[in-house]
């Protein structure tokens, strides 16, 4: 049993929570390199929250440039145990309406030019991915999202793509036909580095257009986008709000806690030093246990 230390990341609009108490921004560094920018660190009621914005203050960092893997470590460093991502998404079907809040529960990842583990040559490991989201989190955030007077959908199927750029028409009409329900830039490799960080994940996407599939709605520009996020911008602090508030007095075990057990595959001597030094935080827990 141990407390909950909730991180957050997500847009500038999220962070400005009614009710954080001893908020400071706390710089933390990464072998990983640069994240996007300091850690707001805080208390709601007995609940630590640690927030990232993604894109940094001032959404200085295309979906791209984002360093998932320095803002996963550091979130880890800063002690998180769970983490919530927020993000804003496109619609690929016609039931779910901008301004509408899913609880993700599946991806498919399209990206290709992103650093997509913490591991590499000289130190291997396999996670599991079968259910990329933690069911135990996404519920409670849900939960916190109906309380919160948002229409929450539970279940959806997330592509991730590169970007900057939208998607053209006859890529979203191809998302639509694989059974995908929204469409969005940053949810991956964030979710595969949670999972190898072991840290417990939820996706909250937000959704704030239709894509560019329908045909009776104008193609997707970025000021209509801003403008819905504007007004999902105080559901999903109230969102947060409530989540951290709700949570159980104490947080009780999950499998995604100790997930890397059996999944580092390098033998010990074969192992380079430098890159273990540098999973110092992310495997930690797992190289104990090895060498206990």
């Amino acid at each position: 049993m141990t407390a909950w230390v909730l991180g957050v990341i997500g847009g500038s609009g999220v962070y400005d929570i009614d009710g954080l108490q001893d908020a400071r921004w706390t710089k933390i560094d990464s072998p990983f390199g640069a994240p996007s920018d300091e850690v707001l660190i805080g208390r709601l009621g007995e609940v630590q929250l640690v927030f990232l914005p993604r894109h940094g203050r001032g959404h200085r960092l295309p979906p791209t440039f984002v360093n998932a893997r320095a803002n996963i470590d550091a979130l880890k460093r800063a002690g998180c145990t769970d983490l919530i991502s927020l993000s804003a998404v496109g619609s690929l079907r016609e039931e779910l309406a901008p301004g509408d809040f899913v609880i993700v529960d599946q991806f498919i990842d399209r990206t290709f030019a992103r650093d997509k583990s913490f591991f590499g040559p000289g130190f291997t490991a396999h996670v599991s991915m079968a259910h990329p989201v933690c069911p135990r989190l996404s519920s409670l955030a849900a939960e916190a999202g109906r309380d919160a007077e948002a229409r929450i959908v539970e279940g959806g199927c997330y592509l991730a793509m590169d970007g900057p750029q939208f998607s053209t028409k006859a890529e979203s009409l191809l998302y639509r036909s694989w059974g995908c329900d929204v469409i969005g830039m940053t949810n991956m490799p964030e979710a595969k580095l949670a999972r190898e960080a072991e840290l417990p994940y939820a996706s909250v996407a937000m959704v704030t257009d239709y894509d560019c599939w329908r045909e009776a709605e104008a193609h997707v520009e970025m000021t209509h986008i801003v403008e819905v996020m504007t007004g999902n911008a105080h559901k999903a602090r109230e969102l947060v709000r409530r989540l951290a508030l709700g949570l159980p007095t104490v947080r009780g075990p999950s499998p995604i806690d100790t997930c890397l057990t059996g999944a580092l595959v390098t033998a010990p001597s074969a192992r380079d030093a430098k890159l273990v030094d540098k999973l110092s935080a992310i495997a930690g827990r797992a190289l104990k246990s090895e060498s206990a």
